[in-house]
């Protein structure tokens, strides 16, 4: 979580995987699916199904099998491959692969789609992350890989990077941002930003002019006696007289101490009874129930809610870290090493592991697994209001008398000394600076203001417009043209923003296709003349996306 301008507005944060870097233009969403009947209120024929390791392996392996037939079927050229990233399977056997691309052996930055296919194997259509045909004159760059990387260098200091260091060579790619896509190259630089946030700085540079194209930060910035949950149950793993944080059945997931360090793995919490922390800040473990309570409930509402076995839905859990630096106001989650960090906040006294900022940043890390929505511009927006609606899911889903659920984000954490939300999805702008609804200037907002429109509509979807109190909170949400917005109730309104995020949303998403990819979802889950689907298009109008 890092400051942002001259007031003490805190971030939540994340890591993009280097693999699914993408462009910033908006989404070409051709030829969807066309609409489904549901099959029942149970099991709706769109929804996604949990798929066991063997059957999502299977799944691969027929998309793998099949890479140069389906190249041919959706009219890629002689020079480009797929790569395939990952799959959903419906109820009603519509398959949803989800790929990146090549030319010419290059990575394709933007590339990405979504090939939606029928039971009987059909292509029903592609949802693509760009329209540009790829073609280029030369993969033969005009300037030198150095070159690239003494102005990536040079971006990152000018940035306040601190010890900016490139983390590797910078690599070859095609970039299909533009209209017309270019040769460029990818570098990214590592080091800290200036608030002690390790530094991911991915700057894409023209191979013919050395001009920067792009350029996007890859860490984005958030029985136990815990902090912020009261008293919990913690899976524990006993081994002879002593006792770690291990959650084996959650994939093995680890919680680990960093004792104030900047870098490493730390050291896995281990002691001889099986009590964790005694709720204050000057016990050690707190923070670390705290984390272990919300990798477990994050991962129990994924498995629960949406079928899904981890992050990546392959069953492997992700770790975390805390006590992360010194007085460091942040949290992120970093997917080069697939793990969760914490910051003890202010004066080391307000631990950023609150069960919404656990939820909200391992949420990062499922949208970098699935849509990889790129941390930049609208896209970005998405990105970050995805990690506040899951975070919201999470806490709701926890039902912790000592945290209950709200639309508040980051209300227990005191992120600006004063006791309140860091942001509020029924009214954004109640923060100062988040954005309540569209307009063609939102895209060059910061992404945790941009935000402010899709965690609006996930308000109005879910609980309507107007005054109203929720668990003791008081709501007043208003509409752009003061219409009056009946909402659906939030599992329904989390089921829809989901199926878009797997089956719809791709790397440089806007808010336009977002409303296209979760009118989709809505069609798929519930039918095109339901109800569902025409407050999806309320929703969006009282945020003004149409």
């Amino acid at each position: 979580m890092t400051s942002r301008n001259t007031r003490q507005h805190t971030v939540l944060a994340v890591a993009i995987a280097t693999s699914t870097v993408a462009a910033l233009m908006g989404t070409a969403l051709t030829a969807s699916a066309s609409p489904r009947p549901t099959a029942d209120s149970a099991r709706p024929a769109g929804a996604s199904v949990a798929l066991s390791a063997a059957a999502r392996t299977d799944l691969l392996r027929t998309a793998q099998a099949g890479l140069a037939r389906t190249a041919e079927n959706i009219g890629l050229g002689a020079k480009e491959k797929l790569v395939v990233k990952d799959v959903v399977k419906d109820a009603d056997g519509t398959v949803h692969t989800r790929y990146e691309r090549t030319y010419e052996g290059l990575p394709v930055l933007g590339g990405d789609l979504i090939v939606h296919t029928s039971k009987s194997g059909t292509t029903q259509g592609v949802t693509r992350a760009t329209k540009a045909t790829l073609k280029l004159a030369t993969t033969t760059p005009r300037i030198t890989a150095t070159t690239a990387q003494k102005q990536a260098l040079g971006l990152a200091k000018e940035r306040g990077s601190a010890k900016a260091t490139s983390d590797r060579a910078p690599r070859k790619v095609v970039w299909a941002a533009a209209d017309k896509p270019v040769l460029a190259y990818e570098t990214v630089i590592g080091g800290f930003q200036d608030d002690g946030t390790p530094n991911q700085l991915h700057v894409v540079t023209d191979a013919a002019t050395g001009k920067t194209l792009f350029q996007y930060q890859g860490i984005e910035t958030g029985v136990g006696n815990t902090q912020y949950s009261g008293k919990v149950d913690l899976t524990t793993t006993q081994s002879g007289s002593s006792y770690t944080l291990t959650d084996a059945s959650r994939g093995g997931h680890k919680t680990y101490n960093l004792d104030h360090q900047q870098d490493g793995t730390g050291t896995l919490f281990s002691q001889d009874n099986d009590t964790w922390g005694d709720g204050k800040t000057t016990n050690a473990a707190t923070a670390g129930a705290d984390a272990a309570y919300g990798a477990q409930a994050t991962w129990d509402f994924y498995k629960n809610t949406f079928g899904r076995s981890g992050i990546k839905n392959d069953g492997k859990a992700a770790y975390s870290r805390v006590h992360y630096g010194k007085a460091y106001v942040n949290a992120f989650w970093d997917d080069s090493c697939f793990c969760m960090t914490y910051g003890d906040g202010t004066n080391d006294s307000d631990p950023l592991t609150s069960l919404d900022v656990a939820g909200h940043e391992m949420s990062h890390g499922v949208t970098s697994n699935t849509a990889g929505l790129e941390y930049s511009g609208e896209s970005g927006g998405l990105n970050e209001a995805t990690s506040d609606i899951m975070g919201t899911g999470v806490e709701f889903a926890a039902n912790s008398s000592a945290d209950p659920g709200d639309y508040l984000i980051g209300e227990k954490i005191n992120i600006n000394g004063d006791g309140k939300p860091l942001r509020y999805m029924d009214k954004p702008s109640k923060d100062g600076g988040s954005a309540d609804y569209w307009s063609s200037s939102v895209g060059g907002e910061d992404v945790h203001y941009s935000s402010g429109v899709a965690n609006h509509f996930f308000y109005l979807l879910s609980e309507g417009s107007g005054a109203k109190t929720i668990g003791g909170v008081d709501y007043d949400s208003p509409t752009k043209d003061g219409s009056k917005v009946t909402g659906i109730g939030r599992d329904k309104a989390l089921q829809i923003w989901y199926k878009a995020l797997t089956s719809y949303f791709t790397s440089t998403t806007d808010y336009a296709d977002a409303r296209k990819g979760t009118l989709s979802a809505a069609t798929d889950l519930y039918g095109a003349d339901s109800a569902e689907f025409k407050a999806v298009e309320a929703a969006w109008t009282g945020v003004d996306v149409h």
